[in-house]
């Protein structure tokens, strides 16, 4: 073989035998992609993805070599220590797996770190793993922290290269260069070998980015539901979405500053509903409905434009982890 084709197979190691992942009507699995770490504010990839695995049925599938892909020096692995020595390490964990659905049907769940290294195999790696299966979809999940208010529901923007499976959910719509992801290259070159493909960014408040956010996680699920058309559970996530939810508005209510950055962002949340909903209530019957490209611009251009108000609540803008590099940049 050669040198610069290099063997997707060295990447990872398949379980034996493997889960079968074809519905009853034969349709090929659908392939989600979580991938933490560039784009995941608020941990609501990773949320999503534990959540998948634990709470429907799950087989291991395939498991990638962390020691190719990840650069431990940038991601380090937490080490216990007893006292007097080393007694355990979490090491970084990629996998693949079979989960099924509320109805049974199964899909495929990639989840783990972004990997820091060797993006072109990985890629063509999954891709193998994607034709090996039958995948007739690729979706992947990402998390971006916006000028949004907690106390509103988590709003989701999609982008993809079939644009009717991502039927009214709002698109982004305007062209952009941005920093590339290995999500973002996965996505790139499943559509390139064909596959249908599909990216869910859930909006998390930025002053909440580094926290756990499981409104954004189930955001995801009931997005992600939409898309491919899987049975998924949500009811944990939004009851631990509801908990957060008071605790955060108790932390709010005792900062008067804080309480008036919240209450801002809730009116020009609220603006931008009211100026949306009228715009779609005028519409004379002969008149074209904005597409969700348009809306979708309409909403990156109000946040954008109101964005410089939140100054200094809770540091940086974005509040992006250090060690996961430019998550706070990511806005697909």
């Amino acid at each position: 073989m050669d040198e610069r084709s290099p063997n997707p197979r060295e990447l990872y190691d398949l379980e034996f035998p493997a889960p079968a992942v074809h519905s009853e009507d034969g349709d090929g699995p659908v392939l989600v992609h979580a991938l933490e770490g560039y784009a995941d504010a608020g941990h609501a990839v990773a949320l999503a993805a534990t959540h998948l695995r634990e709470a429907l049925e799950a087989e291991l599938v395939a498991t990638f070599n962390a020691d190719e892909l990840i650069d431990y020096r940038s991601r380090r692995p937490m080490i216990s220590f007893s006292g007097e020595s080393f007694d355990g390490i979490d090491m970084h964990k990629l996998t693949v797996h079979a989960v099924r659905d509320n109805a049974g049907v199964p899909f495929l769940l990639l989840d783990g770190p972004e990997p820091d290294l060797r993006w072109e195999q990985f890629t063509t790696a999954i891709t193998a793993l994607a034709e090996r299966f039958g995948v007739s979809q690729v979706v992947g999940l990402n998390s971006i922290p916006m000028a949004v208010p907690h106390t509103r529901p988590a709003s989701i923007t999609a982008h993809g290269n079939d644009a009717e499976s991502l039927g009214e959910l709002n698109r982004w719509g305007n062209p952009m260069k941005l920093p590339a992801s290995a999500s973002m290259l996965l996505e790139l070159r499943l559509g390139e070998a064909g596959y249908r493909t599909a990216g869910l960014s859930a909006h998390v408040p930025h002053y909440l980015s580094q926290s756990n956010y499981p409104g954004a996680a189930a955001a995801l699920l009931q997005a992600m539901s939409q898309v491919t058309g899987l049975e998924l559970p949500t009811a944990a996530l939004e009851n631990a979405a509801e908990q957060v939810r008071a605790q955060i508005d108790g932390e709010v209510e005792s900062n008067a500053e804080v309480a008036s950055v919240v209450h801002s962002l809730e009116n020009q949340y609220d603006a931008y509903m009211r100026a949306k909903n009228d715009q779609a209530s005028l519409l004379a019957a002969d008149q074209d409905v904005p597409s969700g490209d348009e809306l979708g611009a309409e909403f990156e251009k109000f946040l954008a434009e109101h964005a410089a108000d939140l100054g200094d609540l809770g540091g940086r803008e974005s509040a992006p982890d250090d060690t996961d590099d430019d998550q706070g940049r990511d806005l697909h």
